[in-house]
């Protein structure tokens, strides 16, 4: 059992050590041309280059970029905005950071104010060295994550439940369907019966049939009633019938 262990705490250091040895220092990279100084130098630049601005001149520059069409810049004037109003007095610079992803390279540069740190990226394309994307962002404390993690929570725990209930109220009204369709049904049904209806007036034509009967019956008797009398048909008129 004490090999065992042994065995795997030498397993452990090694792999630490490889790491160790693996990591280069940023500071002695070569990021595609520039250094880890001209990167820091770039990202200090523009913020020193935003500070000296006063809002005048950012409303101004805002101005001249949104009629060139340089959307991220403006973003940036914006951003910088939001943050020099709301977090108290410049202290000072932080930390900086950069970070190599496949096809991008990102630095970071923390800003101290008063009430909060701020971090100042920008992205770079690592093949061109173009920038393509800058901000500033508030760094949000642990409390502040963890009650932003719980809102979505919460959030995707409501919409989950609104798609059941109305996926249960749906299927409630399959029940309805059959009721529907055999009343829809039903009035088809009886619509050509509404219709045929009027056809019932053809068998007016049977008093013919009961004029050709009376008039027999009466030669009948008119006949009975002559041979009787011994008189001829003609000396008397057959009014009237009547059946008993």
């Amino acid at each position: 059992m004490r090999k065992k262990i042994f065995l795997i705490v030498c397993l452990c250091v090694a792999m630490l050590s490889l790491n160790a040895c693996g990591s280069e220092d940023p500071t002695t990279v070569d990021y595609n041309g520039y250094t880890y100084d001209d990167l820091k130098s770039t990202a200090q630049g523009t913020i020193s280059t935003l500070m000296e601005l006063s809002n005048e001149d950012i409303e101004e520059y805002k101005a001249y970029y949104e009629e060139n069409g340089s959307d991220d810049t403006v973003a940036l004037l914006e951003s910088y905005e939001t943050v020099n109003d709301e977090y108290g007095t410049f202290v000072g610079l932080g930390e900086f950071n950069v970070t190599k992803a496949g096809k991008t390279l990102t630095t970071e540069q923390t800003i101290v104010y008063a009430e909060r740190e701020v971090i100042f990226s920008i992205v770079y394309n690592y093949n061109t060295m173009a920038i393509t994307g800058s901000n500033f962002d508030a760094v949000q404390s642990v409390g502040e994550k963890m009650s932003k993690a719980g809102m979505n929570t919460v959030m995707g725990i409501l919409t989950v439940f609104c798609v059941l209930i109305l996926i249960s109220l749906i299927i409630a009204c399959f029940k309805f369907i059959p009721m529907i369709m055999g009343a829809f049904s039903k009035s088809k049904k009886e619509e050509p019966v509404a219709k045929s209806a009027p056809k019932a007036s053809a068998p007016a034509a049977t008093p013919s049939v009961s004029v050709q009967d009376d008039s027999e019956l009466i030669a009948v008797i008119a006949a009975a009633i002559a041979a009787s009398t011994g008189t001829s048909t003609d000396d008397f008129v057959v009014r009237s019938i009547k059946r008993r």
